[in-house]
């Protein structure tokens, strides 16, 4: 099973924990989201729910999408996203899901959108080291070289490194660190920086991998424990 939140980030920032180390985090406000409809076995060949997130005005909606809130009798929403779940014992239509999923994780997925950076070249976008900068080279010093084939194959191989539009692509980064949770304000601080600008959609979901590192704190208190025993053996 794995459910997610969506949210907005907000920025970075710098928290301190309780044994005095400065840990940067990015800061997001999670939206909660309404289960708007429960998808069984029978229905479809699995379990799952589907979950709104985010309020739209219904003038921005299609006939299509009026009649569904409609049908369901709830508020309309501007993200609708599947989860598939072992059971559907714990949910219903019209339920609401926050943070709280997310109680006793250490560790979660993070994805959204890189920041778009336009057309660049093959030096900023791919780290090519350019042509040499003396006698000889006229006016290509970041260019990216040879391009094309010979007579056979006559082409340019998918995939070759050029220059081009460079981020704006999704990305997900796996298995980072919650570092404290607002339940009041629906705001979680995750260790590091995540892809995206400020007031950027983030998807968040629990860690679809078994992840057995150790948080900050458990690190320290090892360190403490290691260190107290060396005293007690040289006493």
């Amino acid at each position: 099973m794995n459910l997610g939140l969506i949210g907005t980030k907000l920025g970075m920032t710098r928290e301190f924990l309780k044994t005095g180390q400065s840990v940067p985090v990015t800061v997001i406000k999670i939206e909660k989201g309404r289960v708007l409809d429960i998808i069984n076995k029978e229905k479809r060949g699995y379990n799952a729910i589907k979950v709104g997130f985010y309020k739209i005005k219904n003038s921005k909606l299609t006939k299509q999408m009026k009649g569904y809130f409609a049908k369901k009798k709830t508020e309309p929403k501007k993200i609708l996203k599947e989860f598939r779940v072992n059971s559907l014992e714990t949910f219903k239509e019209g339920n609401e899901l926050g943070l709280e999923i997310l109680k006793d994780k250490k560790f979660i997925d993070v994805k959204s959108k890189t920041i778009g950076k336009g057309f660049a070249g093959v030096m900023k976008r791919w780290n090519f080291g350019g042509l040499r900068a003396s006698h000889g080279v006229s006016v290509s010093h970041r260019s990216h070289g040879s391009t094309g084939q010979n007579q056979d194959p006559g082409r340019v191989f998918k995939g070759k490194k050029m220059a081009g539009h460079m981020g704006d692509k999704v990305r997900t980064m796996l298995n980072l660190e919650i570092i404290k949770t607002d339940p009041e304000n629906n705001l979680i601080y995750i260790k590091g920086s995540i892809p995206g600008g400020k007031n950027s959609t983030v998807y968040l979901r629990e860690s679809v991998k078994d992840v057995r590192r150790k948080t900050i704190e458990e690190k320290y208190n090892e360190k403490i424990k290691k260190s107290e025993k060396e005293k007690g053996k040289k006493k």
